[in-house]
C-alpha cells in the first residue's frame, strides 16, 4: 500500500484515477513535498517558540503565533501552495481535494502553514461566494492574506443549536445599522488575539417561513458589546473556543451578507465542501494513529514477546485498517456526487460521512491510546488532545443523531420496490378473516397500502 505522502496512488483512488486530472498528480506531490521539506523540519521549532510565547502571557490562549510560522506561510506563497482549499485557487475537483485534505489532517501545521484552517476557509468562502466588493476588500483580503483571523458565531447555550431553526440572537434595524443582542458559546478561534472578524448567525425576523428568518452579518470583534466572558474548556481544558455576550452591539446595514433572511441560503453554501474537507482530514488523524499504534507495538515487548506478536494486536490492527479504508471510501463516493450531481444530491453521503468518519476516527484513536498504555494519555504523546479534538467534532459538525436522521428520513421517504414488498410479505389471512375491518385505520396491510401493492406486482 503507498503511503500518505509517496510518489506512488494511494490504493483507494485506484478506482477513480480516470478522474484525477495532471494537475491534481502536481499538487499532490508539492504538497508531500512542503510536508516532508518543510513542515516536518519545523515542527520542534514551532512547539518550542509556542511554548515560550505561552509562558509569557497571563493566559496561553492570548499568545500570539510562533515568528516561524511567518516563515512557513511565505515558503507555502513561495511554492504556490496559499490559500488551497478555494476551487479557483487549487483549481481541482472536490474529489482531488481530498487526498490533500487528509495529508492537511495527518500534519496540521502544513494546513494552517497554507492558510488552510477553519472556521477561516468557511468564512472565507462565505465572503468569496456571497460577500459584497466592499466587505471582500476589509475582510476577506486579510483574511486570504493571513493579516487576521476570524470566528463563526452560531451555537447558543440556551436553546439546541444542532435545530439552527432555534438561533435566537436578535438583529434588528436601526436606522442605517442593525442592533445584534445574543448569548453565543464554543464559538472556535474567538479568543485568539488574531481574530478580527465574526460571522454571526441570527434572526432579522421571528415571523414567516421558518428558513428566512435567518441572517448572516459581519460583526468587528472591537465593537463596543462584543463582551468574551470567557474561554470554554473541553474535557477540563480550556480551549480557543469562546462564550460570548452581544449586547447592543451596533453595526452598519451594509456588514449584512447577501441579505437579511438569506442565512439558511448562505449556510448551506457554505457547509458543502467544508464537510468533505473534515472528514478527509479526520482521516488523515486516524491514518496517523494506527502508524503510531503500529510503530509503539514493534518496539514494546510484553508476556515474553513483542507487542505486534499477539493475536489482540493484531486484530485491533486490521480492524483499523479496515475501517480506515471502509471510510476513504465513502468520503470519496461523497466527493464524487458532489462533483458530479451538485452537493444537494451528495447530501446523504455526506450525512452519512459526517457520522461514521469521527466516529472511526476516534475509536482507532482510542485503541491507539490502549495500546500505548499510560504513554498514550501523558503530555508526551499527541494521542490524547487527537481525542479531545475528535470527540469533540462529533459535536461541532453535528451531533450523531442529527446526520443519522438526515440518512433515515431520505431512506423512509423512498417509495417501496415490488420486489421489497415481495420480500416484506402479506398475511394473506387477515384479509380473508376479516378480524381487522374495525380497525383498518391501523390494521396492516391497509386497502391503501394493499391497493399499492397490487398495482406494483
Amino acid at each position: 500500500m503507498a503511503s500518505l505522502l509517496s510518489d506512488e496512488l494511494p490504493d483507494e483512488l485506484l478506482p477513480y484515477s480516470g478522474r484525477l486530472s495532471e494537475r491534481f498528480y502536481e499538487i499532490r506531490r508539492k504538497v508531500a513535498s512542503f510536508i516532508l521539506e518543510v513542515i516536518v523540519p519545523n515542527r520542534k521549532i514551532y512547539a518550542q517558540q509556542r511554548a515560550e510565547l505561552c509562558a509569557k502571557e497571563k493566559h496561553p490562549l492570548h499568545a500570539p503565533q510562533p515568528p516561524v510560522l511567518k516563515e512557513l506561510q511565505a515558503e507555502a506563497k513561495k511554492r504556490g501552495l496559499w490559500n488551497f482549499f478555494l476551487p479557483e485557487v487549487c483549481g481541482l475537483t472536490v474529489l482531488e481535494y481530498s487526498p490533500i485534505a487528509e495529508m492537511l489532517g495527518a500534519f496540521p501545521l502544513a494546513n494552517i502553514s497554507m492558510n488552510c484552517s477553519a472556521p477561516d476557509t468557511g468564512n472565507m468562502e462565505v465572503l468569496e461566494k456571497y460577500g459584497t466588493p466592499e466587505q471582500k476588500e476589509k475582510w476577506l483580503e486579510p483574511l486570504l492574506n493571513a493579516e487576521i483571523r476570524s470566528c463563526f458565531a452560531m451555537t447558543e447555550p440556551g436553546v439546541a443549536s444542532s435545530d439552527a431553526t432555534n438561533i435566537c440572537t436578535r438583529i434588528d434595524e436601526d436606522g442605517d445599522d442593525y442592533i445584534v443582542n445574543g448569548h453565543k458559546w464554543y464559538i472556535s478561534g474567538a479568543v485568539r488575539p488574531e481574530c478580527k472578524i465574526a460571522i454571526l448567525l441570527g434572526k432579522t425576523r421571528f415571523d414567516g417561513p421558518i428558513h428566512t428568518q435567518q441572517s448572516m452579518i459581519l460583526v468587528p470583534m472591537d465593537t463596543p458589546g462584543v463582551n468574551i466572558l470567557r474561554p470554554l474548556a473541553v474535557f477540563g481544558h480550556e480551549h480557543d473556543h469562546a462564550e460570548i455576550i452581544f449586547d447592543n452591539v451596533r453595526v452598519p446595514k451594509e456588514n449584512m451578507i447577501l441579505g437579511p433572511g438569506r442565512g439558511f441560503e448562505i449556510a448551506q453554501g457554505r457547509l458543502g465542501p467544508g464537510r468533505i474537507h473534515h472528514c478527509m482530514r479526520s482521516i488523515g488523524v486516524a491514518e496517523m494513529a494506527l502508524e503510531a499504534m503500529v510503530y509503539r507495538a514493534q518496539n514494546r515487548h510484553a508476556f515474553g514477546s513483542v507487542v505486534s506478536r499477539k493475536d489482540t494486536i493484531r486484530q485491533i490492527v486490521a480492524n483499523a485498517r479496515i475501517e480506515i479504508t471502509k471510510c476513504r471510501q465513502l468520503t470519496y463516493l461523497a466527493a464524487v456526487m458532489a462533483d458530479e450531481k451538485g452537493f444537494k444530491a451528495a447530501r446523504k453521503y455526506i450525512a452519512m460521512i459526517k457520522y461514521a468518519v469521527p466516529k472511526m476516527a476516534l475509536d482507532v484513536v482510542d485503541e491507539a491510546i490502549q495500546v500505548h498504555g499510560a504513554h498514550g494519555v501523558s503530555q508526551d504523546s499527541r494521542l490524547s488532545d487527537l481525542y479531545t479534538s475528535l470527540r469533540t467534532l462529533r459535536v461541532a459538525d453535528g451531533p450523531d443523531i442529527v446526520h443519522l436522521n438526515t440518512i433515515a428520513k431520505i431512506e423512509i421517504n423512498r417509495t417501496p420496490s415490488p420486489l421489497a414488498i415481495a420480500v416484506s410479505g402479506v398475511n394473506e389471512n387477515i384479509k380473508k378473516y376479516g378480524k381487522f375491518e374495525h380497525v383498518k385505520n391501523i390494521a396492516f396491510p391497509s386497502d391503501k397500502s394493499d391497493k399499492k401493492q397490487t398495482a406494483r406486482l
